[in-house]
C-alpha cells in the first residue's frame, strides 16, 4: 500500500502480463520469513518459481503464495487487488488467507473449520437460479488469441444471468463468492497460487468448487467452477453447451431453470 499509486518499476512477462517491484518485493519478504520459521517447506509462488506447478502439487507442506493478485488492477491504480496464501499438504489445502488491504478485508479458512472474514463466519448466498444470480470472471493473459472461445462463453452467461462482472483479481472473486457478494465464478487457464486458497475460503462457507467439466477440483489443473452450490449444475450445463457449441444443442437458455446439483427443475 506505500507504493499504490505512486511510479513504480512495471515490467512485461508477456504482452499483458505485468510484475511490478512490489510483486518481487512482497515474494522476498514472505520466502525469507518461510525459510526461517519453517526451512523444510516448500514454497509455490508466482513470480520466483520454487515448486513444479503439477497435479495433485508438491508432496509434504508447501505454502501457495501470490504476493499481488490482481497487478494489472494495481498499476492502474484501481484498489482490486491482494494478497493470497495457502498452505497444501500432500497437495491439499489446509488454511487459507486473503488480504485485501484496499478494504482491510482479512478473508481466512481451515479445512473443516469454517470460513471467516475479519473473524466473522462466511456463508455463501442462497441464490437458487441463474437469472436471479451476479456472477464473475475473468480473462487469460492469453485472450487475444482466444477471443470468439472467452467472448463466446462469456456472451452465454451473460444472456441468462442477472449480472455478469470481471473484477481483475481471481482470488477477490472467490472470496466474494464465499461471502455471497456473488453467486458463482468460473475462469479458464489459472494457476495454483491464483485459486489454491480461494476455493478453500469457498468451499469452506459452504460452497461447491469444481472444474468447469464438474471434475474434482484442483488448482494445479487450471480451470475452476466456484458457486453457492445451488446454481452449480446450471452453470455447468451453460458451460458445456458452449463448448459443444459446433454441434447442434440447445440453447443456453433453455438450462437456466436447473437450480440444484441434482438437475432439478425449478
Amino acid at each position: 500500500m506505500a507504493h499504490f499509486g505512486r511510479d513504480i518499476r512495471v515490467d512485461k512477462k508477456g504482452t499483458i502480463d505485468l510484475v511490478t517491484e512490489v510483486d518481487l518485493a512482497v515474494e522476498r519478504m514472505f520466502r525469507g520469513l518461510i525459510a526461517e520459521r519453517f526451512a523444510d517447506h516448500q514454497v509455490l509462488a508466482e513470480e520466483l518459481g520454487g515448486g513444479a506447478s503439477v497435479s495433485p502439487g508438491p508432496p509434504g507442506p508447501c505454502w501457495i503464495f501470490d504476493p499481488l493478485d490482481g497487478t494489472t488492477n494495481y498499476t492502474h491504480g484501481l484498489p482490486i487487488f491482494c494478497a493470497s496464501l495457502a498452505l497444501e499438504i500432500d497437495g491439499v489445502a489446509e488454511v487459507a488467507a486473503i488480504f485485501d488491504p484496499s478494504r482491510r478485508e482479512l478473508f481466512t479458512a481451515e479445512r473443516g473449520g469454517g470460513a471467516f472474514l475479519n473473524g466473522r463466519p462466511l456463508r455463501v448466498s442462497s441464490t437458487s437460479v441463474l437469472v436471479d444470480a451476479m456472477l464473475v470472471t475473468g480473462f487469460p493473459y492469453d485472450i487475444h488469441t482466444r477471443v470468439d472461445e472467452l467472448l463466446g462463453l462469456f456472451g452465454d452467461f451473460l444472456g441468462v444471468a442477472r449480472a455478469v462482472r470481471r473484477l481483475g483479481s481471481a482470488a477477490i472473486d472467490l472470496c466474494y463468492v464465499a461471502a455471497g457478494r456473488m453467486d458463482g465464478f468460473w475462469e479458464l487457464s489459472l494457476k495454483p497460487w491464483d485459486t489454491s486458497a480461494g476455493a478453500l475460503i469457498v468451499s469452506e462457507a459452504g460452497g461447491r468448487v469444481t472444474m468447469m467439466d464438474g471434475a474434482p477440483f484442483s488448482p494445479h489443473l487450471g480451470d475452476i467452477v466456484a458457486t453457492n452450490g445451488r446454481i452449480h449444475q446450471s452453470m455447468l450445463d451453460i458451460i458445456g453447451h458452449s463448448r459443444s457449441r459446433q454441434s447442434p444443442v440447445s440453447s443456453p437458455a433453455s438450462v437456466h431453470r436447473r437450480v440444484d446439483d441434482s438437475g432439478t427443475d425449478d
